[in-house]
Formats: structure tokens, sequence, C-alpha cells
């Protein structure tokens, strides 16, 4: 299979090098490409406007879009969920017979507040800008010629990515703050979820990528402070959260109003997919351990 990975970053790299892995031929676009790992064939190309002649590879099987927006702005949700799968599916159409258009989109679309459980069929109509961009782009792809599936994610944590332990441990909520769930996934589980809805036969159109267990921060800042090694969850790599932010945390310079809803993966998992980290617990567990063994390698 000929796949080309659009806005191959944190969790586009994962899954290039997953497929590469695997025998498939991948092709990783972004704006600058040398951080591209080796596998992984570079395309230098900016999304934001129409795509010159020539520019993408011939007879692609499928495509992955994973590019995150720039900033919080309106305007890059634009740029990132509505023109750039437009242009790329412009530049695509005259020439390469898709069978797989896959986007990558956010719980972001929900503005659940209290708590509800969510999935594929809840109302969505986000009462934020970012929220709405996205439906947008997820109703142009999905609405377009190419067979198209829509993974909207939680928020992304992983190796280098710890921003979400380290605000759990050195920010516990306090006993008078109400319960507000957060929804999450491993990036190895969305680099995996992502190959699984590409060779999935008769895929539904759209959803949910989370782990098994939405979680208050209450219950992870207990779970935390359960832990043997505090000096080592001291030690956490003060890295910046993830850049794709799940609408139940509020992007940095964004104002809008927070979330509370428990996202559900039922349908990813009926499918088949199995979770390689199902809760926190375990994803949290290695991302610690990683980071134990680089501070033992480094000394």
């Amino acid at each position: 299979m000929r796949v080309l990975i659009s806005g191959c970053g944190y969790v586009g790299s994962a899954l290039g090098l997953l497929l590469a892995s695997e025998g498939h031929t991948v092709f990783g676009l972004r704006r600058d490409t040398s951080a591209l790992p080796p596998g992984i064939h570079p395309i230098n190309a900016d999304l934001s406007a129409p795509l010159p002649p020539g520019v993408l590879p011939e007879d692609l099987d499928a495509v992955v879009h994973t590019v995150s927006p720039g900033g919080s702005t309106d305007e890059s949700y634009k740029t990132a969920y509505v023109d750039g799968p437009r242009n790329l599916l412009s530049a695509l159409a005259p020439r390469n017979a898709l069978r797989r258009f896959v986007l990558v989109s956010s719980t972001g679309v929900y503005g659940q507040r209290n708590g509800e459980w969510v999935d594929e069929d809840s109302p969505t109509g986000s009462v934020s800008a970012s929220g709405l961009r996205l439906l947008e782009g997820e109703r142009l792809v999905l609405g377009g010629a190419v067979p198209a599936v829509v993974l909207r994610l939680g928020g992304i944590y992983g190796p280098g990515r710890s921003g979400m332990i380290k605000r759990a441990f050195h920010e516990p909520p306090r006993d008078e703050d109400p319960p507000r769930y957060t929804n999450r996934i491993h990036r190895d589980d969305c680099a995996g979820a992502l190959r699984h809805l590409l060779l999935l036969q008769d895929p539904d159109p759209i959803y949910l990528g989370v782990d098994h267990e939405p979680a208050t921060r209450r219950t992870i800042a207990g779970w935390l402070a359960s832990q043997p090694g505090g000096p080592l969850l001291e030690a956490v790599s003060p890295s910046p959260p993830a850049v794709r932010v799940d609408a139940n945390e509020t992007p940095r310079g964004a104002s809008r109003a927070r979330t509370n809803k428990r996202c559900s993966n039922a349908r990813l998992v009926a499918s088949g997919y199995r979770f390689r980290y199902p809760t926190f617990r375990e994803g949290f567990t290695a991302l610690l351990h990683q980071t134990k063994d680089g501070d033992s390698t480094s000394k």
C-alpha cells in the first residue's frame, strides 16, 4: 500500500514508521521535512495554498491527514482542517483513485458540560469556533468523492509529551473543585487506530479515538500520588502539553467554555482495535518508566 501522511508530525511520524515496518510505502508531507524519521519519503509542501502540479506521488492508495493547527485562532483551524484537506483532495483528484482518506479530527466537536457520555452519534455543534471548523472539515471529506473516515482524537500524550502528568502532579484539584472528566489517548494508540482504520474493510464514517476510561483530574492525581518514586514524578520532563488539545482543556490564548464529557470508544473497539494502553494508568506508567530510563542513560 502507498500511503501519504499529510502533516506528518508527532502522530503522523509514529503511524508512518508503523506502516513502513510492515512493508508499506509511506510519504510524509510537511512544510519542513528535516525532522522526518528514516523510512518515510519526504514531500515538502504547504497545504495552506493550492498545491502545484507534480508535488504529490502517483498511484496513492490512501491519505491520512494529521495536520494540527498552528495556533488557537479561527484562521489556524480553518487552514488545518478545511483549506488543507480541500487543497489536498483537489491536487489528488485528477490522477489518483484513492481507496481511503482518513481525517484526524478532535473530540473538540462536542460541547457537553455535565459529564455526559458521548459517542459518534451524540449531538455536536461545539460552542467554540475551533469545534465548528473541525465539523466543517469533517463534512468536507465525508461528503466528497473519496471514501473517507474521521477519527476524533482526545488529548494526546506519549514520549516527550508529559504535560498531562506534570499538571496532575503539580496542580492537583482542590477538594471543592467539581469533578471534570478528561479524555485521552496515547500516541502509539493514535498510530495503531489509524493503521487499523486504513486497513479495515467497510469502516463506519466516524470513530472516537480515546482510551477506555474517561477520568477526572482528582482520579488521576490520586493515582499519581499512590505511585512509588515521588522524585521520579518530580523529574518528569517539563515538556509542553500535546499540540492537539481535547475540548476538555482550554488552549493557551483561547477563550472558550470548558467542557465536561465522557467519550466512548465502543465503536472503535467493536471494529476490532485493541488498545496498547487501555487507560491512563498503563500509559502513564510506561511514560514514567521511559523518563526514568532516559535519566539513567544520561548519567
